[in-house]
């Protein structure tokens, strides 16, 4: 059945010439969706007043339902700014202060972390608590998965993370956490719930229409739901089943969000002092970018405060131009939409053209003229420590963060080059690095890393599985076809991984920096996934036996051999031909228990590794052997504690090998012992240089 007509209009006092831009928006939101599409509504406010406010499109497809001025839809995170100027209400009213500790409030957070978690960190994005959306996706479970989420499993969520992605007030990076943890404090500072609180707060500001809904259950009046086409002919209601509240899932009117943007144009002259610090930087803030809830960052070469919102098929999009005391105001639930697109029409109606402010930092006349005497073609570190690189494909020179398509540059000089889409933002290249120029003088320095850095790492290093205790999830990398391959416990097979030096592995969306010890040893992978960032997976200790290796000759092989009475045992060791025969045999060991458990072929001999009762100081220690290439002894040695000490494999390391195994550690009642796992590092001639105990590591034997 053909939809009516849902085109609600509403003819307002206008700028000069504000007519010619009426018909002209009309125009742009006929351009975007057809009158019986999902809705588009969009409005501007000019010195405190709505010059323009349209709505065209249904809230309803099923039973029919035009959108209209009361129609509700979810702003996503455009929330955000809202539950800051709550925070900031509170901190004006002295009932919390921006400086406190968050586990003032939510005590169960990171009791590792020494570092001070300040509200303000939350307020603008610094405190290093990583996203939760992203971090369920590492998960392979992701948050709209999730049926019922709410804030308290999202808290649940971060007990158990133990450490930060970076240290408080460090950097930036946006996380929707943080917005959900300031909700919880709401509630704790309050004493009220986060969503009846907020419902009060909205009504107080004459926003009748705009609430939190406890549940994704609960009936929303006058709701446009959320519809996708995903570019078909078909429209597919958008499922929303999760229930939290503070970072998103704000539900809320056209006609409510201009409504504040009036009080926020009309502030000064009300001197309401919360809404004007609302709209400035945060006191003793890191960064000047974002600030409650709101981004603070040039748009049309004017000042701007803005922010977008899009969650499943609900896009929002405001910007504020304080300078020119005008806001634009465009939401949706038709998922087709690009509503910072739309924004962008309409705003560049009302602005007139501002020349740019150019003031490029000094450097940029010193870049040389001249080819470089290594290649700018090459691997760069942000100060981050994120990857990008410059590449050469089909004729074009890329820039490349990690593995993504790239940005194509165009020549200015030598040496000298901008983005395609923006001549001003330079880009230059010097022997040691990469600088990115920007007009308001700002710069940003790209190491660039040496060959031998550049070089990709052995697979066979990586390889073995990795875990995470705070997310509970463990991965896998595997070497096959001479290939590194990554598989996650819900992929159906395992997916190629891209190897880009020492340091660096992505496939997809994942960004891998690879953690070794001071032997050179893969310890750890530190996996990044959009927001959530620096997550450590560990390598699982794998305490496997190798009893035989590869030699030139064929094989060599190691084995315990007891004596008939069962009094004792040995180490034999045997080297063969291809087809099994024995070239030389030896034995090595003690009067007591001596047992084997690996053997490594070495470019001048072997290391056998086992274990004593005949030597040592405790029942069992660990027993290291190493021969030549003829069986020979060059050196044997033992370490061990008290008790049971097993060695079962090592890793050879460039200086000397680690032994791995297991160790106890036994009450005054011998049989109450624990078993951990053991690692004892040695040198090359056996001399042992320090060992580690590992509590929480499976072990595999």
């Amino acid at each position: 059945m053909k939809h009516i007509l849902a085109t609600l209009g509403f003819c307002l006092s206008l700028l000069s010439s504000g007519q010619d831009y009426r018909a002209t928006i009309d125009s742009i939101m006929q351009a975007e969706v057809a009158e019986d599409d999902p809705a588009l509504f969009v409005g501007v406010v000019h010195d405190g007043e709505i010059v323009y406010e349209r709505i065209r499109g249904f809230a309803d497809l099923q039973h029919n339902v035009p959108a209209h001025e009361t129609s509700r839809t979810n702003i996503a995170s455009n929330a955000k700014q809202y539950t800051a100027l709550m925070v900031l209400d509170l901190a004006q009213k002295g009932q919390l202060s921006l400086e406190n500790d968050i586990r003032k409030y939510l005590p169960e957070l990171y009791p590792n972390v020494a570092d001070t978690i300040r509200i303000r960190h939350l307020l603008n994005h610094t405190s290093g608590v990583r996203d939760y959306c992203d971090m369920m996706g590492i998960q392979q479970n992701p948050w709209w998965r999730r049926e019922g989420l709410d804030n308290r499993d999202v808290l649940e969520f971060h007990r158990k993370q133990s450490n930060l992605a970076f240290e408080p007030g460090s950097r930036y990076s946006y996380s929707n956490s943080g917005y959900v943890l300031l909700a919880l404090i709401i509630e704790e500072v309050t004493g009220e719930e986060f969503h009846a609180y907020a419902t009060q707060f909205f009504e107080d500001l004459g926003m009748t229409n705009t609430a939190f809904p406890k549940s994704y259950m609960r009936i929303i009046p006058n709701l446009a739901l959320p519809y996708s086409n995903w570019g078909g002919a078909d429209w597919l209601q958008y499922p929303m089943m999760t229930s939290t509240a503070g970072e998103g899932f704000l539900f809320t009117t056209l006609h409510d969000q201009l409504i504040y943007e009036q009080m926020i144009q009309k502030s000064y002259a009300s001197n309401n002092e919360l809404l004007i610090q609302s709209q400035q930087t945060i006191p003793n803030s890191e960064v000047n970018s974002y600030g409650y809830g709101l981004f603070l960052t040039d748009r049309f070469n004017r000042k701007c405060i803005h922010h977008a919102g899009s969650t499943g098929s609900y896009g929002a999009q405001f910007y504020r131009f304080p300078e020119e005391n005008l806001s634009v105001v465009v939401l949706s639930n038709n998922g087709s939409v690009w509503t910072e697109g739309v924004a962008n029409q309409v705003a560049e109606l009302y602005l007139k053209d501002v020349e740019l402010e150019i003031n490029y930092a000094d450097g940029m006349d010193t870049l040389s003229t001249e080819p470089l005497t290594s290649s700018f073609f090459a691997q760069y570190y942000s100060p981050s420590g994120r990857l990008m690189r410059i590449v050469e494909e089909e004729g074009r020179i890329l820039w490349k963060n990690g593995n993504s398509n790239g940005i194509e540059l165009n020549r200015e000089d030598e040496n000298l080059f901008h983005p395609y889409y923006d001549v001003n933002m330079k880009i230059g290249f010097a022997e040691n690095g990469a600088v990115l120029f920007e007009t308001d003088g700002t710069t940003t320095f790209y190491r660039k890393l040496s060959e031998q850095e550049a070089r990709p790492t052995e697979y066979s290093r990586l390889v073995g599985i990795y875990e995470s205790a705070s997310l509970d999830v463990e991965f896998e990398l595997l070497q096959e076809d001479g290939q590194l391959k990554l598989k996650m416990p819900k992929w159906d097979e395992a997916r190629e991984v891209s190897v880009f030096n020492q340091h660096d592995l992505m496939i997809a969306d994942y960004r891998m920096k690879i953690e070794r010890d001071a032997f050179n040893r893969v310890v750890a992978l530190t996996v990044s996934k959009g927001r959530a960032l620096n997550n450590r997976f560990n390598k699982r200790t794998n305490l496997q036996f190798h009893p035989t290796a590869i030699t030139d000759r064929g094989s060599i092989s190691v084995t315990t051999i007891g004596a008939v009475d069962g009094s004792a045992s040995n180490i034999l060791l045997t080297e063969n031909y291809p087809n099994g025969n024995e070239i030389w045999s030896k034995q090595y060991g003690g009067t007591s228990y001596d047992k084997a458990h690996s053997v490594f072929a070495l470019e001048d001999g072997y290391l056998i590794v086992g274990s004593t009762s005949s030597y040592g100081v405790g029942n069992y220690d660990f027993f290291v052997i190493r021969t030549d290439k003829n069986g020979k002894l060059v050196w044997q040695n033992t370490y061990g504690r008290e008790m049971n000490d097993y060695a079962y494999t090592a890793e050879i390391t460039p200086s000397g090998y680690v032994i791995k195994g297991t160790t106890q550690d036994c009450n005054d009642d011998v049989f109450d012992c624990t078993t951990y796992v053991w690692e004892v590092n040695i040198d090359l001639d056996g001399n042992k240089l320090s060992s580690s105990r590992a509590d929480a590591i499976e072990t595999n034997l």
